[in-house]
């Protein structure tokens, strides 16, 4: 067992040295993909993968971090504190189901203090038929102008235009417009992107590996960002199946003290989003019973989220802001998605442990 304060780290590359000495001392085997860039400290950067069980068992659940980079200091806390969990992992193994820990899916993000790849691309938007026509946001188009402004910090004129926008349509209007994701803009915010990126192809050749033999798949994807500081809503994350959304309740809400909630009737604090990665499981491994959620950790109220959100974007196609301001743009950004408190840690795993409990439970139904 380690310390819950122990588990968590300030730099993608300490977060990644945790998780792999924690995966060495649990005996493991660790598989590394490596991505073609450096990190913000010049190092290595890497999805990498470890397995808690057979190859060959029917059950499996996944348990991943860092879909969007900066929301991986949460998350990678939680893998750590996972594998040095010894009742964890004999819970798991009791229920026979091996557990797959994707540690980093976006290291670039991770490392470099960004929620995009370093295509500039929103994961979580990506996972589209690009072959076809792709999902087009009125609503961004309609904010773009003065989204991302020439200066930061903005001047009047965008503030002012910024809280028209706000005060005649809404917070959540404005959450929906920028975060839906969009497909036109390659510089802007929540770029979905026009081809699968480096992230999308890793993801899908891991799933199909490690995914082939198992007949019920459960995923628990780890977010910050949206909600009440330090509560954990558990977000559905599958197609719009009733089947599927009902077994999520069953697992992760039966106790009614943590409802389940979904985009799809209205009840999460997420918007309505396209391109979701979690959609791949259903192409990578069709043969399985596919049951899983978004774990969202709160951090900041959401208009002071989205702030920092558009500085950091500032910053990315600012490069000649002065050294300053960029340091205090990148922790502005990290505050936004990672609580470095003892208290919101504490809140961070026992939610995930309660959820992890959960999901093995529910896989040997």
């Amino acid at each position: 067992m380690i310390g819950i304060t122990d588990a968590f780290s300030t730099s993608y590359a300490r977060a990644r040295v945790q998780f792999l000495e924690a995966a060495a001392t649990a005996g493991l085997p660790i598989e590394s993909h490596a991505h073609p860039l450096k990190g913000r400290e010049g190092e290595d950067l890497a999805m990498d993968v470890v397995r808690d069980g057979p190859a060959d068992a029917d059950k499996l659940l996944i348990v991943s971090s860092a879909c969007h980079g900066v929301e991986g200091y949460c998350g990678s806390g939680v893998q750590v504190f996972a594998l040095r969990d010894d009742a964890w992992r004999e819970e798991a193994r009791k229920h026979g189901v091996t557990v797959l820990y994707i540690h980093a899916l976006n290291p670039y993000g991770f490392s470099h203090v960004r929620r995009t790849t370093h295509e500039n691309v929103d994961l979580n938007r990506n996972f589209q038929d690009f072959s076809g026509p792709l999902p087009v946001n009125e609503a961004y188009r309609e904010v773009e102008p003065f989204l991302l402004p020439p200066t930061w910090p903005p001047a009047a004129d965008n503030v002012a235009a910024v809280e028209q926008f706000i005060s005649t349509r809404g917070e959540a209007a404005w959450q929906a417009a920028i975060s839906q994701g969009q497909h036109e803009f390659a510089q802007g915010m929540f770029f979905g992107g026009t081809a699968p990126t480096w992230s999308n192809h890793t993801l899908r050749q891991v799933l199909r590996q490690h995914g082939r033999r198992a007949q019920r798949i459960g995923w628990i994807d780890l977010h910050t960002g949206l909600g009440p500081s330090g509560h954990g809503e558990r977000i559905y994350a599958g197609r719009d199946d009733p089947a599927a959304i009902a077994r999520a309740r069953h697992w992760w809400g039966a106790d009614g003290a943590t409802p389940i909630t979904s985009f799809y009737d209205g009840s999460s604090t997420s918007a309505f989003l396209t391109g979701l990665m979690w959609t791949a499981i259903y192409d990578e491994c069709p043969h399985a019973e596919y049951t899983g959620i978004a774990m969202e950790y709160g951090t900041l109220p959401i208009l002071d989220m989205m702030q920092a959100l558009r500085a950091e974007h500032w910053l990315h196609i600012h490069p000649e802001a002065s050294a300053a301001l960029a340091a205090h743009i990148k922790a502005q950004m990290l505050a936004a998605f990672y609580t470095d408190t003892d208290a919101w840690k504490g809140q961070i795993i026992a939610q995930a442990r309660q959820a992890l409990f959960q999901a093995v439970q529910g896989l040997d139904l």
